[in-house]
């Protein structure tokens, strides 16, 4: 065939195309394995953080190796706040759940936009020789641009807080993007999440909030972001809530009355 021609070079044009299409995605199916695997290990590793339990630098083998001997995942059904014992929670995915028609339901108007409520939930049960130590939720709520997803930990007594992890968001660097700010995270260790007649109450409040001690309920707002700062308190709330993990954790006060 005349390379010249215009049959040769449409056909070459389509043979490059072939090899190419077929390399990436030989590139994609080769590399999503390895992807999934990342997500995992990564959730893994903001569980852990949320608990206080993450080394600095942690390898990949060592998240793996830790979350294996500390964290116990367990799912609830939420409404009743009874274990769903038929739910691998190892597999389990709340977000894959909210999108289930079959699973969840539209959630009641609420100040935290969560849009749909899943019929189950999981809480990552933090251990200490073979004795629960800390309880981890999974929450989330829109900020200013963004639905943010975190990781908030409990003591075991379900009121006292360890930790607030953030593992994804689109809030804006420098502003609502400061959730992500050790400095800011380390002010959560030793707040209240509930009040006497465990009510949520914890707040980021606008301003400079006082030391735990005397002041439990309140953390620091986030400068120049103050709607991140209240979709933190009501993801907070709303999550700690009746339509939320509350009937769970009145269930793990109950057993340990």
């Amino acid at each position: 065939m005349d390379k010249n021609s215009t049959s040769y070079t449409v056909i070459f044009a389509a043979g490059v195309c072939l090899v190419c299409g077929a390399a990436v995605a030989s590139a994609a199916v080769g590399l999503h394995s390895r992807q999934e695997t990342n997500k995992i290990v990564d959730r893994k590793s903001k569980v852990l953080a949320a608990a206080g339990l993450l080394p600095e630098n942690a390898t990949a083998d060592l998240i793996t190796k830790l979350y294996a001997e500390r964290v116990v995942p367990q799912v609830y059904t939420l409404k009743s706040g009874q274990p769903a014992a038929d739910i691998d929670a190892a597999t389990y995915s709340m977000q894959a759940e909210m999108k289930d028609p079959a699973h969840s339901q539209v959630a009641p108007p609420n100040a935290a936009q969560v849009a749909r409520l899943p019929e189950h939930g999981v809480i990552y049960e933090i251990k200490d020789e073979g004795k629960t130590a800390s309880l981890v939720l999974p929450v989330e709520g829109k900020g200013l641009w963004s639905t943010l997803y975190g990781f908030l930990a409990l003591d075991k007594n379900t009121v006292d807080i360890k930790g607030l992890i953030f593992y994804q968001h689109g809030e804006t660097p420098g502003l609502g993007g400061e959730v992500d700010n050790p400095a800011w995270q380390a002010l959560w260790d030793g707040r209240k999440a509930f009040d006497s007649s465990f009510t949520p109450k914890i707040q980021v409040i606008k301003g400079k909030a006082g030391a735990p001690a005397t002041d439990p309920y309140d953390v620091d707002g986030l400068s120049g972001a103050t709607i991140t700062s209240r979709g933190v308190t009501h993801l907070l709330q709303y999550w700690l809530g009746e339509q939320g993990f509350g009937p769970v954790l009145k269930g793990y006060r109950s057993n340990r009355k």
